[in-house]
């Protein structure tokens, strides 16, 4: 299978560079598959997991709580909010993200915060169904 270059960048660090067969991401348009040659696109993550397959054939998926991807000339970038390996996703730190959320929520004053704040908080509640934690 062809491979294209990956970056998976947070605040912290570079989380991941290197050659990849495919990344799967979820954007607030739905899931999203990406393979070489796929066409240039810039989509707003939700919280949730990107899934990969790096050169060597191996799988990878991370916890990933908003961001952007932009794909362009056979190289994808996400710049995450936040990246953890999903080995790594405990119940405590998705109770404390959908705290964090509830207090967003909360604390918003405009209809459109509030709108922002009430999909991130579902979205949060489902991946957090979903992992069954």
């Amino acid at each position: 299978m062809a491979n294209f270059h990956f970056e998976l960048v947070s605040p912290e660090r570079l989380v991941y560079s290197g050659e990849v067969e495919s990344v799967l991401v979820t954007s607030t348009e739905g899931e999203m598959q990406v393979m070489r040659d796929h066409a240039p696109v810039m989509a707003m993550l939700k919280p949730g997991v990107v899934r990969f397959t790096d050169g060597g054939g191996a799988r990878h998926d991370l916890f990933v709580r908003g961001g952007f991807a932009d794909m362009a000339n056979n190289t994808l970038t996400i710049l995450a909010e936040l990246a953890v390996a999903l080995a790594d996703v405990d119940a405590k730190l998705i109770d404390a993200e959908i705290k964090d959320a509830e207090e967003d929520l909360a604390d918003a004053k405009v209809e459109q915060s509030r709108q922002q704040a009430a999909e991130r908080l579902e979205q949060l509640r489902e991946l957090k169904a979903s992992l069954s934690l």
